[in-house]
């Protein structure tokens, strides 16, 4: 029996994982929302500003199919692909709504496929690089690199019921929002001057590839300019 250890941050302890509970304009659906980084869950579990709990589970993943956007296989257009299906887009201009038609026609992964999702979090700070990416203000190697952000960056969900039939409650331990909600705000604000730092080098890049590009030349997932860009 192949066993994986969960976190998920909230401001109240949760025994038992409901698939009818939650968003379905979160990154991936709706689904249960974890990940494998204990800081990560404490700051999650203070971000509203109050006192929260560190819910630790066990998931039992025989049997389970489980898409990996972080595996190598994909790329960050497949997990743009998917956030364009779920999340609200500001689309400001023609192009932006050209490229969230094409992404999602291309480069999309049916996610009700699967039982489990692992993939990078957008939390505001990062779906800013995303956002302007599909509006063409960011070239691809900029978002790409800020997705590079090691496992505090990558949550594992639960999109199934036979996936929450297969998790089970350890234990719950209490976060102290005096010091998580300062950790969790001190990231977002690192995020957001990453992110400006970024527009403004993307102005001098010339061997990029912004989303205008994909669109002219017809970029396929497996196009070698996309993949050189990706695998730097």
């Amino acid at each position: 029996m192949s066993k994986i250890i969960l976190l998920h941050g909230t401001d109240h302890i949760i025994e038992e994982p409901d698939i009818n509970i939650g968003n379905e304009h979160n990154d991936y659906g709706k689904g249960f929302y974890c990940t494998k980084a204990e800081e990560m869950a404490k700051e999650w579990a203070c971000k509203q500003n109050t006192d929260g709990f560190i819910n630790s589970y066990e998931l039992n993943t025989d049997g389970l199919k489980i898409l990996d956007l972080t595996d190598g296989q994909h790329t960050v257009l497949n997990w743009i692909a998917i956030l364009l299906k779920y999340r609200t887009f500001k689309l400001s201009s023609e192009i932006a709504i050209d490229a969230r038609d094409y992404i999602i026609e291309h480069y999309s992964v049916n996610i009700s496929d699967y039982d489990v999702v692992i993939g990078y979090r957008a939390d505001d700070s990062y779906f800013q690089y995303a956002e302007s990416f599909v509006s063409n203000s960011l070239p691809l190697r900029s978002l790409n690199k800020a997705l590079k952000l090691g496992k505090l960056g990558e949550q594992t969900v639960l999109v199934s019921q036979k996936a929450f039939d297969q998790i089970r409650f350890v234990d719950a331990a209490p976060v102290s929002k005096d010091e998580y909600y300062p950790k969790f705000i001190d990231r977002d604000s690192s995020a957001r001057k990453a992110f400006k730092q970024e527009i403004k080098k993307s102005k001098v890049y010339r061997d990029d590839i912004f989303v205008l590009d994909i669109l002219r030349e017809e970029m396929q997932n497996n196009d070698p300019r996309i993949q050189r860009i990706i695998s730097e």
